[in-house]
Order: structure tokens, then C-alpha cells, then sequence
């Protein structure tokens, strides 16, 4: 049986292959990264992910890094699992994988200014305004999110790891300080992905490790959000 560890730290984008892993229902581990100590810049955890991110999932003693790596992974390892509609015909897989790569390389950065932009100013005004910024820039993506949501209940017609991506993105933004009153649908969305079982065990886990963590000294609370809400 293959051995499927995940490095992750809670709250982070590791929540997607997290709830993946959920969705497979087999067995794997999970290890904590402790974010608040720097361990993601140890040089124990260099040697697992040289990147110094998370999630990073070893297979077998083999890491694999990067969001859509691993799930595009998961999706051929467990296809009874239907993570991704892999088809096999190439135009509509290149639409899926389209899909993921917008929420890793467009969207994510932008809900990783609304909730930390103190990660890209050290100043005061510096921070509200990346901020500000941050919450205009992430109007535009999540306008067409709402679009396609106007038509079917899903990203992609039926349940995919698109729409835990999306889901995590959203709690992000909403956490940080956006307002989601323009975005019902999408607000909708995050609610039916949320009642997956599986991303309630995603969640669960999310939860017991920040429980551990604050037991142990650390402090997991992100600051206020600098701006009013969006």
C-alpha cells in the first residue's frame, strides 16, 4: 500500500489536498508545520520541501510539490474518488487544469495580500493600502465565479477539487476582511462544499492541530484586517 504523508500547516492552501485526501478515503498521515516557529525555513524541513511552502504530500518517501501537481496526482492515483473530471480527452482536461491553475496562480495570491499584507508592507498605511488593493483585485475573479455559479451548483457541473480550492479561497477572503454580500452565490457554494463529510474530517483535523498548537505556546491568531470590510 502506498504511504501518503502530508505536510500542512492549518488554515493554509494545504487545506485542498487535505480535504482530497478526505475525499479518497484512504489512509495517509499528516504532519503539523509549525508556521508560528519558522519551521517552514528549518533546515529538517528544507530537506522534505526545499521550496520552504506547504502542502508538500510524500508518496513512498517521495515528495511532490505544488497544489495542482498533487491534486492533479490524486485525481490518476484514486479515480474512484472522481476529484477531477480526467477524461482523458484533452481539450477538457486542459479546461480543468485551467481552472485549478487560475485559483493557484491568480487568485491565491491575491487572498494572501487581503490576510497578510503585512507579508508585502512593514508600514501602517503601506499595509491598509496593499490591502485595499488586494480586496478590488479579487472583485474581478470572484464576479466570474458568481457568473458561472448562476447557472449550476457546482464549478465545474459536478463536485471537483475545483470547488474545494474555490471554497478555501473564499473562507480566506472572507476572514481577512471581504465582504461577501455582492457574492451570494459564491458565499451559497462555500456553505454546500463545507457539508461534504469529507471536508468536515478536513476541517476537524484543521481544528486539532490549531487547538495543539495553541496549547503549546503558539500564537495562531491572524491580526485585524486594516482596512474596513470590502
Amino acid at each position: 500500500m502506498t504511504r501518503l504523508q502530508l505536510y500542512f500547516s492549518p488554515g493554509t492552501s494545504a487545506r485542498i489536498p487535505l480535504i482530497a485526501l478526505e475525499e479518497c478515503a484512504v489512509p495517509f498521515e499528516t504532519v503539523l508545520v509549525k508556521f508560528a516557529a519558522g519551521e517552514h525555513k528549518s533546515p529538517e524541513y528544507l530537506r522534505v520541501n526545499p521550496k520552504g511552502k506547504v502542502p508538500t504530500l510524500l508518496v513512498d518517501g517521495r515528495p511532490l510539490t505544488e497544489n495542482i501537481a498533487i491534486l492533479g496526482f490524486l485525481a490518476r492515483s484514486f479515480p474512484g474518488a472522481g476529484l477531477l473530471p480526467l477524461t482523458g480527452d484533452a481539450w477538457s482536461e486542459a479546461q480543468v487544469y485551467a481552472d485549478l491553475s487560475w485559483c493557484a496562480s491568480t487568485i491565491h495570491p491575491i487572498v494572501t495580500r487581503i490576510v497578510l499584507p503585512m507579508l508585502f508592507c512593514d508600514h501602517p498605511q503601506g499595509m491598509r493600502r496593499a490591502w485595499e488593493q488586494a480586496v478590488a483585485a479579487i472583485r474581478i475573479p470572484f464576479d466570474l465565479i458568481e457568473e458561472r455559479l448562476q447557472a449550476r451548483p457546482w464549478m465545474l457541473g459536478d463536485y471537483s477539487l475545483v470547488d474545494a480550492f474555490v471554497y478555501w479561497i473564499w473562507d480566506q477572503a472572507t476572514i481577512g476582511g471581504f465582504s461577501g454580500s455582492a457574492h451570494p452565490r459564491i458565499g451559497e457554494h462555500a456553505a454546500r462544499v463545507a457539508q461534504r463529510p469529507a471536508v468536515q474530517r478536513a476541517l476537524a483535523r484543521e481544528r486539532d492541530a490549531f487547538a495543539w498548537l495553541e496549547r503549546n505556546g503558539f500564537d495562531v491568531r491572524l491580526p485585524p484586517p486594516p482596512g474596513a470590510p470590502g
